[in-house]
């Protein structure tokens, strides 16, 4: 038999039909300085800066990355544009202009109070390496896997102080 869904209160079911194609995208985080978030997640976390959309009227900047290891990425920028569109795990930064220039830009990082946003996650093949590597550079740990009782998971901060979860996979 095919898994269907988990059952928790308020979950549906059966897919309803006209969902039929929806993609989760990506997800959008806000960043102050585009090129110390852009170097980050190239370097320490292997991501590919996909597509770039300037927006001077709005006075802002997309950043569309993702991790593509194996993956066929169209080099024509029309065709690399619908491939990102189409694809799961994307992480779009946004650069709203001017705020790297201004010391009192920061963006709330959704863990402290008021709570909201908590989080993005990377599987990693080996957590311990993983870690190594975020020591090598220089990334900010907000949990170590040796701290408090989920040994099985580390938090690191990107640039802006968002926290990313890295969780060792299976396989």
């Amino acid at each position: 038999m095919t898994f269907n869904t988990e059952q928790a209160p308020g979950v549906e079911g059966k897919v309803p039909q006209q969902t039929r194609g929806f993609v989760f995208n990506h997800t959008m985080l806000r960043v102050v300085d585009p090129s110390k978030s852009l170097a980050f997640y190239s370097k320490v976390f292997g991501m590919r800066l996909l597509r770039t959309s300037e927006n001077p009227d709005a006075e802002f900047t997309l950043y569309f990355l993702a991790t593509t290891e194996g993956e066929d990425v169209p080099a024509d920028q029309d065709a690399r544009a619908k491939y990102v569109g189409r694809r799961q795990g994307v992480l779009e930064l946004t650069h709203n202009w001017g705020t790297e220039n201004d010391p009192d830009a920061s963006y709330h990082d959704g863990n402290s109070e008021p709570q909201g946003f908590g989080h993005i996650c990377f599987t990693v093949p080996d957590l311990k390496a993983a870690c190594d590597w975020m020591d090598e550079n220089d990334v900010t740990f907000k949990k170590r896997p040796e701290d408090g009782r989920m040994n099985h998971i580390a938090f690191v901060k990107d640039p802006d102080g968002y926290w990313i979860e890295l969780v060792e996979h299976s396989g």
